[in-house]
């Protein structure tokens, strides 16, 4: 748990697992819109840091990590990472990515080449459609209208998990206790911001530069981002593999834990 400066303002990250004068490369975990690094730290950090370094951070304006104020880009969150990266002395890293995360992945691929070894994409898209452009406008002026807080984050679980997930109630309460309590809700108007990035994010006649080995990873019953977009990522990326998990939708990172992280671990130690 520390800051570090990155560009004259302040990043929140965690560094978990082996030492760094491991052989194997760092993993950095980039996560989606609407919440922080904390949420990779129940399922994911200690499987996957149990033979690499695992690298979580906030994105700019999230929990403790610096707001420079402003629109951005996946570009600019790419550029971000990158920059920590090298204020970390980190030379070359494994890279997964989930939604805006997994859209700041494929710019950082792209843009930063000799820093990505492996990059894992996951619940995310090189373009978005009409009907995503539409829920993402819809997301961003629900917030932008002051709806509360609960009631987003109830709008979001409906496109994020499968329907056997929202029939546990008590999980559900639980999630939303997290979220609202634990993993500090960005606030509305970064939220809008995150939003429009998404929006705006576009790599579909770039992919085919990707030379790291790429793995695009999602659930079969993912609404929001469904399989549909992870075929087209693979068929664009050169050499890609394409792994569709039966189990789980848009946070099948949550629902498939076990088999999610076996998928991860298999592809990084190859």
């Amino acid at each position: 748990m520390a800051h570090v400066e990155v560009g004259g303002r302040q990043v929140y990250y965690e560094l978990h697992g082996a030492s760094a004068a491991s052989a194997v490369p760092p993993l950095v975990l980039l996560n989606g819109i609407g919440g922080s690094c904390r949420g990779w730290k129940a399922l994911q950090v200690p499987e996957l840091s149990k033979t690499r370094q695992v690298l979580i951070f906030d994105h700019r304006g999230v929990g403790e990590s610096e707001d420079p104020g402003g629109s951005f880009s996946t570009q600019d969150l790419a550029l971000d990472a990158a920059a920590l990266l090298a204020t970390l002395e980190i030379e070359r890293a494994d890279v997964l990515g989930v939604f805006m995360g997994g859209m700041a992945a494929q710019e950082l691929a792209l843009r930063s080449p000799d820093r990505v070894r492996r990059l894992c994409l996951v619940g995310c898209y090189a373009k978005p459609d009409a009907k995503r452009r539409m829920l993402l406008e819809d997301w961003a002026a629900v917030a932008s209208a002051g709806v509360g807080m609960e009631s987003m984050l109830r709008k979001r679980l409906l496109w994020t998990l499968c329907e056997e997930t929202l029939e546990q109630t008590d999980l559900i309460e639980t999630m939303l206790d997290f979220f609202l309590k634990e993993d500090m809700p960005v606030p509305r108007d970064l939220f809008v911001r995150q939003c429009e990035a998404c929006l705006r994010h576009d790599t579909a006649g770039r992919l085919e530069n990707i030379t790291a080995p790429t793995l695009v990873l999602c659930g079969r019953q993912d609404q929001l981002t469904p399989p549909k977009f992870h075929r087209e990522l693979a068929d664009a990326i050169p050499g890609s593999r394409l792994v569709v998990i039966d189990f789980g939708a848009h946070l099948v990172m949550a629902e498939s834990a076990v088999r999610f992280n076996q998928v991860v671990a298999q592809f990084l130690d190859e």
